[in-house]
C-alpha cells in the first residue's frame, strides 16, 4: 500500500558532487502529522521545498494521492506553505492576508468572505480581521499565516519551523493550537523543525534527518525509547552512551567498560561491541523494595541542576560521566561530592551497534 504523500529515492545535489538531500524515501498517510527533525544541514527543509516546489529535484520523484508532481508548478499543487518568518503582507490586514490565496486562485466573492471568516474564527482571531500585521503580536501573526495556508483547502500543509520566532509560552501555547486544528480538519502537514520536543509532542511520525538522510522514521516513543543509532539517541533527548561489549554466547548481559557487568533485555541485541543507552529518567535511586535483579550504580555528584519538580545529578560512576533526573525536590542531603546509590532494570536501557 502506498501513502498518500510518496517521496521515492529523491536526491538534490546544488553542485552536481555532493547531496544535500541523499536518496530519501518516505509514504506520508492522508491526515498524518509528521515531523521532519534534525539539525542545520541535515536536509530537511530542502526536503520540503521540493515537496512544495521551490526547489527541483536532483533525481527521485514526488507523487500527492498518485499524482506525479514533477511538472507541477507550485501554484498546481494545492499544497499550503507557513514560514517561519510568517511572510505577511504589511499593506493588508489580517482578513487580506487569508483571502489572498483565494483571490489568486479565483474563488467567488461570497465564497472568499466565508472562507476567510471559517479561518479565522478557528486561528481565534475572528475580531482581529481587520488589523495590519503591526498591530499583531507575534503568537497572532503566526496564527494569520497558519490561516491563510489552509483557506484554500490545501491538500498537504508544509510548516518550516513556524513556531522558531516565538518565545518559551508561545510556542507551547501554538504547539497547542496546531495539533488541535490538525485534528479538527485532518490535514496532511508535514512540520519541519530542530526542536525535539516540538516533534516529540506534536507528531503521529518523526523522521529522525542526518547528513541528508532519513536516519529513522518512526513515532515519537519509537525514536525516543529505541533509536537506531547514536545519533538519534544523543540528538532526542538527554542520553547516558556507555561503551561495552556483549559476548555474542550471552546475549543478555553487557560488559561496561570501568562499570562492570550489568543486565540488559531485547530482541534481536546486537553482540560485540556497543554502546548502552540510558535516559537520565530511567535511572533511580535505590530503595529497599527496589527488585533484586536490578542493575546497580554508584554515582559521585559532581553538579547538581533544579528544575523545581526534578534535578538533575551529574556525576561519575567510577570514571564514567552519568546524569540522573530524579523526581521531585532537592534531597537535603544531595550536593557535590555526594553518592547516589541508583538502580536501573535491563528493560530501561537500550543497546546500539557500535558504527
Amino acid at each position: 500500500m502506498t501513502g498518500y504523500l510518496r517521496l521515492q529515492n529523491l536526491v538534490k545535489s546544488y553542485d552536481g558532487k555532493s547531496n544535500a538531500v541523499d536518496d530519501i524515501s518516505i509514504d506520508i498517510a492522508r491526515g498524518e502529522f509528521v515531523t521532519f527533525l534534525g539539525p542545520s544541514g541535515s536536509g530537511k527543509t530542502t526536503t520540503l521545498l521540493m515537496i512544495a516546489g521551490f526547489e527541483m529535484p536532483s533525481g527521485g520523484s514526488i507523487a500527492l494521492d498518485g499524482r506525479d508532481l514533477a511538472l507541477s508548478k507550485p501554484y498546481q499543487r494545492n499544497i499550503g506553505m507557513v514560514f517561519q518568518n510568517y511572510a505577511l503582507f504589511p499593506h493588508m490586514t489580517a482578513r487580506k492576508n487569508v483571502t489572498f490565496p483565494l483571490r489568486m486562485r479565483r474563488f467567488a466573492r461570497h465564497e472568499i468572505d466565508g472562507r476567510a471568516a471559517k479561518m479565522l474564527a478557528l486561528v481565534g482571531l475572528k475580531s482581529f480581521a481587520e488589523r495590519y500585521p503591526r498591530e499583531l503580536s507575534g503568537g497572532q501573526q503566526q496564527r494569520v499565516a497558519l490561516a491563510r495556508g489552509l483557506v484554500f483547502d490545501p491538500d498537504v500543509v508544509l510548516l518550516d519551523e513556524p513556531l522558531g520566532a516565538l518565545d518559551k509560552n508561545l510556542r507551547e501555547q501554538m504547539q497547542v493550537e496546531i495539533k488541535r486544528i490538525h485534528r479538527e480538519l485532518g490535514i496532511t502537514m508535514i512540520y519541519v523543525t530542530h526542536d525535539q520536543t516540538e516533534a516529540m509532542t506534536m507528531s503521529d511520525r518523526v523522521a529522525v534527518f542526518n547528513g541528508g538522510r532519513i536516519e529513522q522514521l518512526g513515532s515519537p516513543l519509537e525514536v525516543y525509547n529505541r533509536p537506531v543509532s547514536r545519533f538519534v539517541a544523543e540528538f532526542i533527548g538527554d542520553s547516558n552512551i556507555l561503551p561495552g561489549t556483549i559476548d555474542p554466547a550471552r546475549p543478555g548481559v553487557i560488559d561496561l567498560a570501568g562499570i562492570g557487568t550489568m543486565r540488559v533485555a531485547g530482541t534481536a541485541i546486537p553482540t560485540g561491541e556497543v554502546d548502552l543507552m540510558i535516559r537520565p529518567e530511567r535511572l533511580r535511586l535505590r530503595h529497599n523494595d527496589t527488585a533484586a535483579d536490578a542493575n546497580l550504580l554508584e554515582m559521585t555528584v559532581g553538579d547538581i541542576i533544579n528544575y523545581g519538580d526534578s534535578v538533575l545529578a551529574i556525576g561519575k560512576a567510577r570514571g564514567t560521566p552519568l546524569r540522573a533526573r530524579l523526581p521531585g525536590a532537592l534531597p537535603d542531603n544531595l550536593q557535590p561530592g555526594s553518592v547516589l546509590h541508583l538502580a536501573w532494570s535491563a528493560a530501561d536501557a537500550h543497546v546500539l551497534a557500535r558504527r
